[in-house]
């Protein structure tokens, strides 16, 4: 298989990212609300905030390498039979989940490092705490992490079942060539 996108179908290296994002944001979602409802004698009251920031963090660094990516290769072009609006949804639905993701990132990045605190990336190295001025901090950003997270999650699904709706309605080659198929 072909590591870089071609003109009929995504390259190995775009599947991988795509698929292990989503896997992997997933992941935290559930591991999120698993781990704030822990009591503080809960033996996962530590490990579990530490292993969704470390994962976060490294999903972070993977996440800019999908963007560089999709310079080096750009993705296939969309199929003949969808039209401008077709095109302009994907186009600003992919764009919100980037932008989301990114945004969701950050308030977890701010949350973590509010009282000044960098973080340990699995007790490898440490991502220091550049930002903590801004009033209730740890509040505020909670809350963006929160409905944001929410927001990726079920917007996330609707991009699901629009890649869907192209196989089984449209027919089109959309969802097989994420699955590194020629369309």
């Amino acid at each position: 298989m072909q590591l870089k996108n071609s003109s009929s179908r995504y390259g190995l290296v775009s599947m991988v990212l795509h698929w292990g994002v989503a896997l992997t944001v997933y992941c935290l979602f559930a591991l999120g609300l698993w781990m704030v409802g822990l009591d503080y004698y809960s033996a996962w009251y530590k490990e579990g905030p530490d292993l969704h920031r470390s994962i976060g963090i490294t999903l972070f660094a993977f996440m800019l390498f999908r963007v560089i990516w999709r310079f080096v290769s750009p993705p296939p072009p969309p199929t003949a039979n969808q039209g401008p609006l077709t095109r302009i949804a994907a186009l600003l639905g992919h764009a919100f989940l980037y932008i989301s993701l990114f945004a969701v990132m950050i308030a977890g990045y701010l949350i973590s490092t509010a009282d000044g605190v960098g973080i340990p990336v699995f007790n490898l190295f440490e991502i220091p705490a550049l930002i903590t001025f801004i009033p209730d901090q740890a509040n505020v950003a909670g809350a963006v992490h929160l409905y944001l997270a929410w927001v990726i999650v079920l917007f996330s699904v609707l991009h699901g079942l629009a890649a869907l709706k192209h196989h089984f309605i449209d027919r089109d080659a959309t969802l097989v060539r994420m699955l590194g198929r020629k369309a």
